[in-house]
């Protein structure tokens, strides 16, 4: 590594140092004052080295840094009072902190205990209720309940584990409850945004569109029926029900467009960006695509603001420095292993399959479409087999299907509840307007899951896949190198090369 190239890398490397110490808790804990100490201690080194050796130590102090801050967390985390009273009855005031999701025979929903009987506590919970009405996100609900411990492993999913990781240590189950309020403080501002966006949005819709709309603005399935939400899945188009970076490109880009449109300074209008920004991301709540798209644009935005150059991968290593320092039990999470790998993807493989498709009769969307789905799949695939056993093998021409919709359906869902403040009317024809997409949206998920070769599930299935890509990436690799030596893809020179070499021995002759 030169000197040059390792200056301009620099924070690159000392912020992936930190992110690496911060995950490595999840192998061994390293909570003790001990290893602050020692991080400490390494930092005045530095002072007596230079070049290499000085960014040396400054790395393997951060890696001891974020070392001891990640097991500090993960052991605050795996703190539970209420373990404790695991099998007892009490009366218990809750917040309501996520939307229910309605099961088969009871709504499950995200809480945080207040009060357990006499205990004073503020814990998370999975609070489960009869079928029947489901409280609002951000009330806060009077419940009598017993409290239990989440089920194991079951079927191949270990649901105590995946709660674990959230920091959800029990299961509430309450027979009977009554609101007795509202949460307040910036929680409460996010439960206000959250409830307008999901009126708003979807506003003339009903059914199966509006479950997809709320899926692609909000990142909620719980609209969906279980064979849509399968079909989603088999097919590859799930992540789109997920809010992504491309969610909060179009947050950011309507407070820009209006400055303009309206002649105001652009100053303005990116501080009306960065205020759309955290006001979406508020709205839909703390997933990792969120905070590490959020992170993105805000950073984008203040570079403009500071007259800073923008530096997209110091910005994807900060959201994903951000989340592990509040919760390093998200590197194990499918959610923040499929969105870093995108998006990774996205940087480096999506610009080369790009250039790979030039001199093909191929539109230039179009291009740009196969070049980024292809890329997403090839990196999301080992996650999604390791995360759940399954590897899509139509995700590419499903996305691509799919993507001449996906952007208008969220400039309508936003139209639609920018309009819904002013006129109803309108607001309510722009949103069966968009119901066409969310229609269109659906269809492609139900064609594409169900054919039967739609997704791999067994292991002979997926080394096959594996191979197929390993020839088609020595095949294109092969073609690669050998344009860049400026010779033809495949095999022999052309006719008219081959003649002009031949021209000078027939000249002698």
């Amino acid at each position: 590594m030169t000197a040059a190239l390792l200056d301009r890398r620099r924070p690159h490397v000392l912020a992936a140092a930190l992110c690496c110490g911060l995950a490595g808790a999840n192998l061994a804990r390293g909570a003790s004052l001990a290893v602050a100490l020692a991080a400490v201690t390494v930092v005045p080194l530095a002072v007596f080295s230079d070049g290499v050796a000085r960014f040396a130590v400054l790395a393997l102090a951060l890696v001891l840094g974020g070392w001891w801050w990640g097991s500090v967390r993960l052991d605050r985390i795996d703190r539970s009072p209420l373990r404790r009273e695991v099998g007892r009855a009490e009366d218990t005031l809750v917040e309501v902190t996520a939307p229910a999701r309605r099961g088969r025979y009871e709504l499950r929903i995200p809480a945080r205990v207040l009060r357990f009987g006499p205990l004073r506590v503020h814990e998370p919970v999975l609070l489960e209720l009869p079928v029947g009405r489901a409280p609002p996100q951000g009330a806060r609900l009077a419940v009598l309940g017993r409290l239990a411990l989440p089920r194991g492993p079951e079927r191949g999913f270990d649901e105590r584990t995946w709660l674990r990781r959230q920091g959800i240590h029990v299961v509430l189950r309450g027979d009977r409850w009554h609101a007795v309020g509202r949460r307040g403080g910036l929680g409460g501002v996010a439960d206000r945004l959250h409830g307008w966006l999901g009126r708003s949005a979807v506003l003339g819709l009903h059914g199966e569109e509006r479950g997809v709309v709320e899926g692609v603005v909000l990142g909620e399935d719980q609209g969906l029926s279980d064979d849509l939400r399968n079909r989603f899945r088999a097919s590859g188009l799930y992540h789109l029900l997920a809010v992504s970076g491309q969610n909060v490109a179009l947050v950011a880009a309507g407070p820009l467009a209006l400055a303009w449109l309206l002649g105001v300074s652009r100053l303005a209008g990116e501080a009306g960006a960065l205020a759309a920004i955290l006001a979406y991301a508020l709205a839909v709540g703390p997933q990792p695509s969120v905070v590490r798209a959020a992170i993105a644009g805000a950073l984008a935005s203040l570079a403009w603001l500071t007259a800073r150059q923008r530096d997209r991968w110091y910005a994807l290593l900060l959201g994903a420095l951000a989340l592990l320092a509040w919760n390093p039990y998200l590197a194990l999470d499918a959610g923040f292993q499929l969105s870093f790998a995108a998006v990774w993807s996205i940087f480096t493989v999506a610009p080369r399959l790009r250039r790979a498709c030039d001199g093909y009769p191929i539109p230039g969307f179009a291009a740009d479409a196969l070049a980024i789905s292809t890329a997403c799949s090839l990196a999301t695939a080992p996650v999604s087999w390791f995360q759940f056993h399954r590897i899509s093998l139509l995700a590419v021409p499903a996305n691509a299907a799919a993507a001449p919709v996906v952007a208008p359906l969220l400039w309508l869902a936003f139209l639609t509840a920018g309009l819904a403040q002013v006129e109803s009317g309108a607001a309510a024809a722009v949103g069966q307007l968009n119901g066409w997409c969310a229609a269109y949206l659906a269809g492609c998920a139900r064609f594409f899951g169900a054919l039967p070769f739609a997704q791999v599930t067994s292991v002979r299935g997926a080394l096959a896949v594996c191979g197929v890509v390993f020839l088609v990436a020595a095949y294109a690799w092969r073609c690669a190198r050998r344009a860049e030596a400026g010779l033809p893809p495949h095999g022999r020179r052309p006719p008219e090369d081959r003649a002009r070499d031949r021209a000078p021995a027939e000249q002698v002759r």
